[in-house]
């Protein structure tokens, strides 16, 4: 063979294996949450975490989103590659056509499948220790920051309201970036915030002065009607007894539309990486196979055969 012709059969060659590494990299496009936010860091960490786990077979890029209802109403228009986060209850209005989907139900919903859950949006009621609010009561007649627009803002009205504090807690007109500050200063006796545990706002109340972070009564957590979560006592700074108070799981979802040998490899890499994800940030370690039982609607049949795989038992409306 003259050199010619042994040069061109190497180029086929580079070639060739070119085209086949390209086309056994999966790319996944995932969206949470606003950049900045603590839901878009974490889709930074799995981005890596799925990287690093698969040998780079699956690249995942991080797309900003406005929240949880867009990341929904997108699943018209996106194909197999889409992966979102949002609580399973925003799923199940998509798919009746109720509240903020009231007209536009779409047979896209329909193929919605879940994947694996992620850190729950979690409520914390922080309180400066002048104060000696030691319980949800003893807000009455306290400056409390709610904050605007977030989850945690509208949750914290709504439990303020649910519990007969309406004319009883002045409400801060001021935006929770300025929460731990005014706390400090004595502005404010106390604030509310949602996020996954540990919080980064209350890490940082909890550092400049002291703090409780209030529990509620198992009666008041069934009242809100949502899910009971506990944070470890020694999770933020002084806090010497575990929390309980409630939470809205989010979980990481796809489509149909996804083939059944990537959502198991996705599915898979989570769960192998969860404990590396925990000892880099701890907000993953708050993640447990428990937590799959707030998925109430279909997990994806690739995802179901690594739980199957895994010995977990899924419920009949999940398969």
């Amino acid at each position: 063979m003259n050199i010619v012709l042994r040069s061109a059969v190497a180029a086929v060659a580079l070639t060739t294996l070119a085209v086949t590494a390209a086309s056994a990299e999966t790319r996944i496009t995932y969206k949470s949450a606003k950049t900045g936010s603590s839901y878009y860091q974490m889709g930074v960490e799995l981005a890596e975490a799925m990287k690093a786990g698969t040998n780079g077979d699956v690249i995942v890029t991080v797309e900003e989103s406005q929240g949880s209802v867009q990341n929904v109403m997108e699943t018209k228009a996106r194909g197999g590659d889409y992966v979102f986060t949002t609580p399973p209850a925003l799923v199940g209005l998509a798919q009746k056509g109720k509240a903020m989907f009231e007209g536009k139900q779409d047979p896209a919903f329909d193929e919605i499948r879940a994947l694996f859950p992620i850190p729950s949006l979690t409520m914390h009621f922080v309180m400066s220790a002048d104060s000696g609010v030691t319980d949800l009561m003893g807000m009455e007649g306290k400056t409390i920051l709610l904050g605007k627009g977030s989850f945690g803002a509208t949750e914290g009205a709504k439990y303020i309201e649910m519990f007969g504090l309406t004319d009883k807690v002045k409400i801060a007109d001021a935006e929770l970036s300025n929460a731990v500050a005014a706390l400090k200063n004595g502005q404010i006796d106390g604030f509310v915030t949602a996020g996954s545990w540990p919080a980064p706002n209350v890490i940082e109340a909890a550092a400049s002065t002291t703090v409780t972070v209030l529990s509620l009564s198992d009666d008041q957590i069934a009242q809100t009607k949502r899910t009971m979560l506990t944070i470890p006592a020694g999770t933020y700074a002084g806090q010497d007894a575990d929390i309980t108070t409630t939470s809205l799981p989010v979980v990481a979802y796809t489509t149909t539309a996804m083939d059944d040998d990537t959502a198991y490899q996705l599915t898979k890499t989570f769960w192998d990486s969860k404990a590396k994800l925990g000892d880099t940030s701890p907000w993953w370690s708050g993640v447990d196979q428990a937590m799959l039982s707030n998925i109430a609607g279909k997990i994806h049949p690739g995802a179901a055969r690594y739980y199957a795989e895994a010995g977990i038992e899924l419920t009949d409306a999940q398969k």
